[in-house]
């Protein structure tokens, strides 16, 4: 069964150790990372989330840019900087799920971890307990059909999230490389170690939440709060358990 995955040119070992290495230095995660909220930043807000000074924060920069990952866009005299593509955030949400695998480094988790845990964006969608608990409700009610790498909106589910409100993009959506967007793909959450959605899909159900008042960006912060409104649409349209939307 396709579903809907992309298919992409086959990378040498020299190019993947070069994406590796450039991921691989701290500042420069740390800057991929604070992108992964969809929102484009400038350079003096992610010299911050980086933890390094101005000059140094502009030579990543124009490695991470010239490397492909990060787009620049210009209004007046400043400089906005956003991931190049949707598969930069998603291939950064694997590394951080194997990160979360790896050895403990005897840090105890602060609230600012559990806020990420609880919901976040990841890019242009919803991940944390509520972005998989969404997956799967939408999964277990066959809206859509989740696989490994995939996923499929059914012609139940179409109809279901458009009489909801979501406005389900046409298929013009395209990457940075000229290629057509997925409408379904399934991200590996970092935390949850289960599927979210994303592609088009995950976009519109985020954008549907924002619009709607379910959910609440916090500032300088990839974590969005869960509003009163949002805990009934989530139980009541999608039957989200309460315990996936509140801090553990």
């Amino acid at each position: 069964m396709d579903m809907n995955s992309p298919s992409y040119p086959t990378a040498s070992a020299n190019g993947i150790a070069t994406i590796a290495a450039l991921i691989g230095d701290p500042a420069r995660a740390n800057i991929l990372s604070a992108l992964m909220g969809g929102q484009a930043l400038t350079a003096g807000e992610l010299s911050w989330h980086a933890g390094v000074g101005a000059p140094t924060t502009s030579g990543h920069l124009a490695k991470l840019s010239e490397a492909g990952l990060l787009a620049v866009e210009r209004q007046g005299r400043h400089r906005y900087y956003r991931l190049a593509s949707p598969d930069i955030a998603q291939a950064m949400e694997s590394l951080m799920a194997l990160a979360a695998a790896g050895p403990h480094r005897h840090r105890p988790p602060g609230p600012k971890d559990e806020a990420l845990r609880t919901a976040r964006t990841c890019y242009d969608h919803l991940a944390g307990r509520l972005g998989t608990a969404l997956a799967g409700s939408l999964d277990n009610r066959g809206l859509v059909i989740l696989g490994d790498g995939g996923a499929l909106l059914t012609t139940v589910g179409r109809e279901f999230l458009v009489g909801l409100g979501v406005v389900l993009p046409d298929g013009n959506d395209r990457g940075a490389n000229g290629s057509r967007r997925p409408l379904c793909r399934v991200c590996l959450d970092w935390s949850e170690r289960r599927h979210h959605l994303a592609g088009r899909l995950g976009a519109a159900l985020l954008t549907c939440s924002l619009e709607r008042g379910w959910i609440a960006r916090i500032p300088d912060s990839r974590a969005v709060s869960i509003t009163d409104a949002g805990t009934h649409a989530f139980t009541t349209f999608f039957g989200i358990a309460p315990e996936h939307m509140t801090a553990k």
